[in-house]
This record gives structure tokens, sequence and C-alpha cells, in this order.
């Protein structure tokens, strides 16, 4: 049983549904007490469902039931309002802007213990358990780079793919801003068809690059500039493998 610290936000409205996403923050702010006291502050409009500090204390600021107002503008697998389809946590780190740094151990042994006790009342798919960044690419960096997606996969909850040599050296050499043809094509429709809101079609343009760089900020984090190197592409087509297997299993279930 996990104990949660009451820390009631106003900062949060009606659901159409029943939560089928959950989408990971970082807080971005020098401090966890002013993270958690912007999350409050009904002027900010702004909330989560938890904040996790960095000694792993979770509290609890709306309830699940409840659109808590974290995610903003972005799109995933379609889903516009993401508000309304996920469930928010917020971990607690200054991010980017403010000293980014490794996120503590008991920081992430609370999140993946919080992340399975969310799963265990809603069903959320793996390829539904994503970043900030992920959603809106042109806006956000968080929770980032440095956040152990891979152990947070390890422990059933998200998606991860390490490619074997030979597959990666199978895909050739780089895609980038400017290229055409089909194996951007290709690359563009991989990347909608996982959930980023890029279009499919078209060339590698700015959008692209942008999804790439998101893409790369989740699943190849050694790796963060745009270009899709066959490490990208070859970790991109078995995330597409294991979000297919994912569905079929689903609906057989």
């Amino acid at each position: 049983m996990i104990a949660f610290i009451d820390a009631p936000s106003p900062n949060f409205d009606a659901r159409r549904a029943p939560p089928d996403m959950l989408v990971l923050h970082y807080t971005g702010m020098q401090t966890g007490e002013a993270a958690l006291a912007r999350l409050r502050d009904p002027e900010a409009k702004v909330s989560a469902h938890y904040l996790v500090e960095e000694d792993g204390r979770i509290f609890q600021l709306a309830p699940e039931e409840r659109r808590a107002w974290h995610a903003g503008r972005g799109v995933w697998q379609g889903q516009d309002d993401c508000n309304a389809a996920s469930i928010g946590i917020e971990i607690v780190n200054p991010g980017h802007e403010f000293g980014y740094r490794d996120f503590p151990e008991d920081q992430v042994a609370a999140v993946i213990a919080l992340i399975g006790d969310i799963r265990s009342r809603w069903t959320i798919p793996d390829n539904r358990i994503i970043g900030h960044s992920d959603l809106a690419p042109d806006r956000k960096e968080d929770p980032g780079e440095r956040f152990p997606w891979k152990r947070l996969a390890e422990a059933g909850h998200g998606l991860w793919f390490e490619p074997a040599p030979e597959r990666i050296q199978a895909l050739g050499g780089l895609l980038q801003k400017g290229d055409q043809g089909i194996g951007v094509i290709v690359l563009r429709a991989g990347l909608h068809r996982l959930g980023y809101g890029l279009k499919p079609g078209g060339d590698y343009d700015a959008d692209a690059e942008t999804a790439v760089r998101a893409f790369q900020r989740h699943w190849r984090p050694s790796r963060i500039d745009g270009v899709a190197d066959g490490e990208t592409r070859a970790r991109l087509v078995g995330l597409l493998q294991l979000a297919s297997a994912e569905s079929v299993t689903g609906v057989l279930d």
C-alpha cells in the first residue's frame, strides 16, 4: 500500500472517460516546495495528479478520476486532449533550465511503485506511458534523457527496445533535415504510428527533426540531435513491433 501525502489542488475538472494514458513530467523549478506551491495555486491554472519528491515522498494533488491540468497543447496517438485521457505525474527535478540532474534512487523507486499502483486501477497500455516531450515535442523536454526509461520498462511499465548491431547496420546511414525520399516517408509514418503528432508523408522538415529529437530523448538518450541514424531508426522499428504485439495481446485477453 502506497502512502500519499494529501496536498489538494483546486486545478482540475471533470473527465469524459476513464484515463488510459500516463504522462511523466519533471517540475523544472528550483525546488520541490516551489513546484508544489505552483501546482496548488488557483491563479497558475496548472496541476497534476501526483508530485514525487527527490526523497521519494508522493503528494496527491487531484483525484485520478478527475482531469488535472498538466499536459497542455499536444497529441499522442491521435488524442489531442491529453489531459482528458491521462494521469499526470510531476517528478521533482530542476530540469534543463536550472541544472538538470539524475533522478535519485528513492525517487525512481517511488515513481515505479506509483505507476504500478495506478495501473492496478486503470487499463493503461505500455505504449501510452510517455513523457511530456512526447506529446508536445515542439515545446517540452521533460522528463528528459536523464529519466531512467529503460529501468521503468524493465519494471514492467512502458516500452523499451535495444536493437542488435546487425540490425542497426542494415538500416544504413543518416536521415536528416532537408532529406527526401522513401526512407524519410517510412520514418515519418513510423513516428506517427508510434504516437507522435507528426503527419505522415513529406520531407525531413523541421517538424520531423523535432519529433526525432523527442523520440531520442525518450528512447535513444545517448544521441539527441534530431538526426535519424541507423540506431534511432532500428529502435523505432523495434518499438513499433512491441506496440503492435501489445495491441494484439490486449484484443485476445
